[in-house]
């Protein structure tokens, strides 16, 4: 674990998609909500929320709840050019960016979450554990445009999982 690198860490996956579906996924409410929240508001730069099909900008924020998790995330949108990128704060100081690329008929979705700090508490939850949850939630993000199921667990029974 020398050489390991705990500030970053980069997943790829290819959805059979439009790109501007996939960009939709990221950057509207109504959408990020079909594979990844249970409960997404993005507010505009007066802190207004934007409403559900509205598409998020630079400078405006979010607050992020999950399925079967009392936890809110909030962080702000530092890039998002209406296209093909989207960077936001995630887990505190952390750097997310999203990149989207089209290659034959599939959109490359390539994530990269950046920043992270390196006390033992951040390398276990954030780095370890966000690299596991966006393995997830990037799987279910091509299982919900590519055939339309949504894998992730809604009963409280069975938290912890690896289907959250």
């Amino acid at each position: 674990m020398k050489n390991f690198d705990w500030t970053t860490f980069t997943k790829k996956i290819a959805v059979k998609a439009s790109l501007s579906d996939i960009y939709n996924a990221w950057t509207m409410a109504e959408d990020i909500e079909k594979w990844f929240l249970s409960k997404c508001i993005f507010m505009n730069l007066n802190g207004n929320p934007i409403g559900q099909k509205k598409q998020i900008e630079k400078g405006f924020s979010y607050q992020w709840n999950w399925l079967l998790y009392d936890l809110t995330e909030q962080g702000n949108i530092m890039k998002a050019n209406g296209k093909d990128f989207i960077q936001f704060t995630f887990a505190g100081e952390c750097l997310v960016d999203v990149k989207l690329s089209v290659h034959q008929d599939m959109v490359i979705v390539e994530l990269i979450q950046k920043n992270i700090p390196t006390d033992d508490r951040s390398k276990r939850e954030i780095r370890l554990g966000c690299d596991s949850g966006w393995s997830f939630f990037l799987l279910n993000l091509k299982s919900v445009y590519e055939g339309g199921l949504d894998l992730r667990n809604r009963n409280s029974m069975h938290k912890g999982m690896v289907n959250c």
